[in-house]
Formats: C-alpha cells, sequence, structure tokens
C-alpha cells in the first residue's frame, strides 16, 4: 500500500484533465450561446406569442448563476470541510489523512456540480439554437407593420391566405436591435429551469447523503431473519433500555439481523427542511420564466427534468448511493487504471478491493462510516 504522503502524478494529472474536459463542455456550451439561433417561421396573429416584453426580469442572469452555481459551491465546500470526517473515523487519525478525506470529498463534491452544470449549459444552448422556438413575447419583440406583413410569407400562395393561415419570416420584424430579436427564438428549453434545477437538486443530493436525510428502508428479503426471530419483539413503540440490551444481545448473536422494525428509523424532522428550501428555489426561479412571458410551459418542464436528470447522474458518478454510502463520495481511481482499463478488467479502481466489496454487499453487511472513511483517500 502506497505511503498516505505520496499522491501518484499520474494519477493526480488525471483529474486535472478531468477539470479540463468540464471546462471544456462548459466553452462549447458558451460558444453555442454566442451563435445566432435558428428563426423558426410563425404566424403574425398567433396568441401564444403575443404576450408583452417583460423589461426587467424577476431573476436575472447574474442572480441565476449565483443560485444556480456560487451558493451550491459555497455549500458543498463547506459541508465537506467542516462536517468532514465526522464522529466515525477512529480516534488518533493523523491530521494529515484527516484533511486528505475533507480535500477529497470536496474535489468530488465541486467536480460533480461542475459537470452536471457545464452539461446542461451546453444541452440547453445547442438545443436552442437547433431548435429556435419562438418566445411568448415575440410579437412584442418584432413589431411588426401590418400593412406590410403579407410581403414576408413563407411557401408556395401564402401572401395570398388570410394573417390567421400565414406564416411570416422574422425578416418582417422592425426590431433595431438584433440581439434582443434573437433572443425572441431562443423559448426552448428554458435556461433559467434547467440551469438552477441542475445546481440546487445536486446540492439537495449532497446534503441528503451527507446529512443521511433519506426513506428508512430495509434489508433485502433475504438477510432479514425468519419470523421465529421476531417473537422476542414485544413491538414496544418507545425503546427502554432493556430494550436496547436486548436488541445489542440479538444483533450479535451468531450474526442474526436485528427484527425489520429495528433496521431503520426516520430521520429528524427539522432536516427535511434542507431539501426543501434546495427544491423550492428552483421551483420559483422556474415560475418566474412563465410569469415573465419569457417561456412556454413546456419549455420549463423540460428544462427542470433535463436538469434534474443531468444532475443526478453527476452526482451518482462521484457519491455513493445516499442510502447505502455513509455520507461519502467514490474514492479515487487507482493509479493504474488512472487514464482509462482494458476490457476484460472491473471497474476503475484494483481489483482486489471490488471483490471484497462485492462480497461484503452479497453477505448483507452494508459499508460503515469508519470503514469507507479509511478506504475513501486519494
Amino acid at each position: 500500500m502506497k505511503s498516505l504522503n505520496h499522491i501518484s502524478k499520474r494519477l493526480a494529472l488525471s483529474y486535472i484533465v478531468d477539470w479540463i474536459v468540464i471546462i471544456g463542455i462548459a466553452a462549447v456550451g458558451a460558444g453555442f450561446w454566442k451563435r445566432t439561433p435558428n428563426h423558426r417561421p410563425f404566424s403574425p396573429v398567433d396568441p401564444d406569442i403575443s404576450f408583452p416584453y417583460v423589461e426587467h426580469e424577476k431573476i436575472s442572469t447574474a442572480l441565476l448563476v449565483t443560485i444556480a452555481l456560487i451558493i451550491p459551491a459555497i455549500v458543498t465546500a463547506v459541508v465537506s470541510l467542516v462536517f468532514t470526517p465526522g464522529p466515525g473515523v477512529a480516534q488518533g487519525t493523523p491530521t494529515s489523512r484527516i484533511w486528505r478525506m475533507k480535500l477529497w470529498e470536496w474535489n468530488t463534491a465541486w467536480m460533480g456540480l461542475a459537470l452536471g452544470l457545464a452539461t446542461t449549459f451546453f444541452f440547453t444552448e445547442g438545443l436552442k439554437n437547433l431548435i429556435g422556438r419562438p418566445r411568448p413575447d415575440l410579437l412584442s419583440r418584432c413589431n411588426l407593420d401590418p400593412a406590410t406583413v403579407q410581403q414576408y410569407a413563407l411557401g408556395g400562395e401564402g401572401s395570398q391566405l388570410p394573417l390567421w393561415n400565414l406564416l411570416i419570416s422574422s425578416t418582417a420584424c422592425r426590431q433595431p436591435s438584433v440581439s434582443k430579436l434573437n433572443d425572441g427564438f431562443a423559448s426552448f428549453p428554458s435556461g433559467h429551469s434547467s440551469f438552477s434545477w441542475a445546481g440546487m437538486f445536486y446540492l439537495t443530493l449532497f446534503l441528503c447523503s451527507k446529512f443521511s436525510v433519506t426513506i428508512p428502508y430495509l434489508l433485502p428479503y433475504r438477510y432479514i431473519s425468519s419470523t421465529r426471530d421476531l417473537k422476542g419483539d414485544n413491538h414496544d413503540p418507545v425503546d427502554g433500555a432493556s430494550d436496547t440490551a436486548k436488541r445489542e444481545d440479538f444483533a450479535s448473536t451468531q450474526g442474526a439481523p436485528l427484527p425489520p422494525r429495528k433496521q431503520a428509523a426516520a430521520p429528524p424532522t427539522y432536516l427535511f427542511i434542507l431539501p426543501i428550501v434546495c427544491i423550492s428555489i428552483p421551483t420559483y426561479v422556474a415560475s418566474t420564466r412563465f410569469s415573465d412571458f419569457r417561456h412556454h410551459g413546456f419549455d420549463i418542464i423540460f428544462g427542470a427534468l433535463m436538469g434534474t436528470t443531468i444532475s443526478y447522474i453527476t452526482f451518482r458518478m462521484y457519491h455513493l448511493p445516499i442510502r447505502r454510502g455513509a455520507g461519502w463520495s467514490w474514492g479515487p481511481r487507482s493509479a493504474s487504471k488512472a487514464w482509462g482499463k482494458s476490457i476484460g478488467t472491473q471497474g476503475y479502481t484494483d481489483e482486489s478491493g471490488l471483490v471484497t466489496k462485492r462480497r461484503d454487499l452479497e453477505a448483507g453487511n452494508g459499508p460503515s462510516n469508519s470503514a469507507l472513511a479509511s478506504s475513501n483517500e486519494p
């Protein structure tokens, strides 16, 4: 086993490249954002795009970045540095080892957040340009001249059709601001919705993982003792000291599992404030895009689903399952697999570590906090 004071340069460089790739994804998204979107033909009498243009949005772009990026980055850094590794680590653990745990948790927290936001930005801006859907306030931005609108009709005998059957191009618009007009064709999907949900939903998962805010669950049925083992359980809803002692004796007798009702419990109710606040913020942000007439309903819903899906995937890439991971992130790749693995090998860590963990899981032994902490060092 390598020394605690030694970090493989090969491994460190691979994670630096990971950060460069994340920045690259965001840079491509920024390139999409600067490009002119497709201008989809529209009807000059379509009520769905006839809403007034709101000059001052409730949530500005700067405030959106604060909500989706800066706040989650600060909170995840503070939690990683202050609350990690927690009381589950053995006493006497060297300070250098504890700080390595803290810094690794901080790194994985930010990598998951950054990858989620960069990927969301990439897909959001790419789709906006490809689809070019008119915003609900497009006609207000466009500033059409009713007397000449039929001159810009598209398709065949379009100029002979009544207005309600007419589709025209954006060249009919008299809007002097090119950027304002182009932004009128960036309705799908909602960037405010996708970006806020990506950042805050990631923060929700992170806090639920660190502070064990989860729904109680039972071990798989095959790991639960038969009903004969439950005869000693008096089903008293209030466990006294004597019952606790019986529970400990029950659990330690030949490795017998606890009765189902004693295998888990609900977390303190005040902890649910964390996910409630985190979910409420992007919900409000998304709602303002509808009340400000910036997006159609489907644009907002799709953006929220995309943001949450991407953030869930990136969270799970760097963190253990909330129910089984005791609040830890995955450990680093092994130095030999820092840049990839060959076909026929398992995962990105040492084979022996994978086999040991798999056997533990198959035996029904969930990882303890101290065990995960000792194996979670870079």
